[in-house]
């Protein structure tokens, strides 16, 4: 399932890009849905940089919920390659449950508009319900569909609120 989230910021795009790429880590503030984002290893190669991110999210998930959801749950790896020569980054995520059912993966482009910069986020969701322990295989391709669809609903607002966070944090510190 396709995932689509375009956002405007009224900052230039080298700055966008780069608070984006290495700031992350203090954007949390303004995340509302995530607890914690931790570097798990970075390497630079000139205009190229390789990120490694766990991300831990919940923030606004009430504390009982929490504790009937694993933190695996609530965790995902993100790979990220970004690349100043084309202003994106590719991206794949691997979650912390149904690892083996869940694939996530994408692009960011950073496009200049008239000194302000539109972040363009493209990627694609697809959950395998044949490898998801107890789904009957005669259900899966449903269960998959249902899965898929309620999550696009979910992550797509996720998405534009780090576009949301990342204005505020320029706006705070430009």
């Amino acid at each position: 399932m396709h995932l689509e989230a375009d956002s405007t910021l009224a900052f230039p795009r080298p700055l966008v890009y780069a608070t984006y790429r290495d700031k992350l880590v203090e954007l949390v503030e303004f995340l509302p849905n995530i607890r914690e984002i931790e570097v798990k290893s970075r390497k630079d190669d000139g205009k190229r940089v390789e990120f490694v991110n766990e991300w831990h999210g919940g923030g606004e998930i009430p504390a009982a919920a929490r504790a009937v959801l694993s933190e695996n749950m609530l965790s995902w790896t993100d790979y990220a390659k970004w690349n100043e020569d084309e202003w994106s980054c590719e991206w794949k995520i691997e979650t912390h449950s149904f690892t083996e059912a869940v694939h996530c993966a994408g692009k960011n482009r950073f496009v200049e508009i008239d000194g302000k910069t539109r972040l363009e986020i493209r990627g694609e969701l697809a959950i395998d319900g044949n490898k998801i322990k107890g789904v009957p295989k005669l259900l899966a391709k449903t269960v998959s569909r249902a899965v898929e669809d309620l999550l696009v609903k979910k992550i797509t607002p996720n998405l534009l609120s780090v576009s949301d966070g990342l204005a505020k944090y320029l706006a705070k510190h430009a």
